[in-house]
């Protein structure tokens, strides 16, 4: 990221920049900043946007050998592609020899880092990561958008804001805007006003929800499904996330079976401290032949739907109902 912004500051782009990560909204920040450099004041003449699965590469490199018009740079920006996992090769080889007058910016969800794509982007220009940040990170960012709306924010309510929203800085960031919304007239943010206001976040939701089938508590872990689904999220947003907390579940339950600490099992896992801490204290209703059972009974409702035609909603709630009964 650092190296991102010395190229802006500096004026000294490289031929390809690949975004990528699950941090959605830095990914953003970031695309965003690299457009505004390149193309300011809304050039559209030297400005070519891409999206999606049905991409015509040799359109895009026909669009990069052309020169600017009355411009430094051309750009290029193609999203969530799907190039950096299949696909990618002809860009790949382009990049090797790119026309020194234009950027390709590649933002993508998901990649493969065996990819040629991958390693073409890494050689030829900038492959960035930009994952989920640390707690401290997060506090940081959370008290510097506090001050700049002229605020304080009590302890105990940053650590309430955070347990709700989880670490997805755009989920982070919706929230602060309606918790500034609603305290405009006071100076100081409670854990109250957060109680009032703030939306707990699906993942936050799945986790209680995994909880109650840890429990046995099975008409709760129900009722908690079928809420999430009158809320809009679809079966298979909710086995993903069930998914990644059962293998995120995992993963420090044998980090801590090792012998490491808190601390380096949520650098390792990639989380901060407090989520840590929240698996830690749910792995004591689990054992470690569950959690693999768990896996493999998601990766079959998965394959239920996908494959032999199963109803989405049945093959989820007979998940939940499978790991929360007696």
């Amino acid at each position: 990221m650092q190296q991102i912004t010395q190229d802006i500051e500096n004026r000294s782009f490289k031929r390809c920049y690949l975004l990528y990560g699950d941090e959605d909204y830095l990914r953003k920040q970031y695309k965003d900043k690299l457009v505004k450099a390149l193309c300011p004041d809304g050039d559209t003449m030297n400005f070519n946007r891409y999206e999606g699965k049905d991409i015509d590469i040799d359109r895009v490199i026909d669009q990069a050998e052309t020169m600017p018009f009355f411009a430094d740079k051309r750009l290029i920006l193609i999203e969530d592609s799907g190039f950096c996992k299949s696909g990618g090769e002809k860009l790949a080889d382009y990049l090797g020899d790119s026309s020194p007058d234009t950027v390709i910016i590649l933002n993508e969800s998901a990649v493969d880092k065996r990819s040629r794509l991958f390693k073409a982007a890494g050689s030829n220009g900038r492959a960035v990561e930009f994952t989920r940040q640390s707690e401290e990170t997060l506090k940081k960012w959370i008290l510097g958008r506090v001050r700049k709306e002229k605020k304080n924010i009590d302890a105990r309510a940053l650590e309430n804001f955070l347990e709700k929203t989880g670490d997805d800085m755009m989920t982070i960031n919706n929230e602060l805007e309606k918790l500034f919304s609603y305290v405009m007239n006071k100076d100081t943010i409670t854990a109250d006003d957060v109680d009032r206001i703030i939306t707990v976040s699906t993942s936050s939701k799945v986790f209680d929800m995994i909880a109650a089938m840890a429990e046995k508590k099975q008409s709760k872990a129900l009722d908690m499904y079928h809420d999430l689904l009158v809320h809009k999220e679809t079966p298979f947003g909710i086995l993903a996330l069930i998914t990644r907390q059962f293998n995120m579940m995992l993963q420090v339950y044998e980090l801590k079976d090792d012998g490491h600490s808190s601390s380096h099992i949520a650098k390792a896992v990639g989380i901060p401290p407090f989520v840590e801490a929240k698996y830690e204290k749910q792995l004591k209703n689990f054992t470690y032949s569950r959690l693999r059972k768990a896996l493999r009974d998601c990766a079959a409702a998965d394959e239920a739907v996908k494959i032999k035609g199963m109803n989405p909603e049945l093959s989820v709630e007979l998940l939940i109902i499978e790991h929360s009964g007696v």
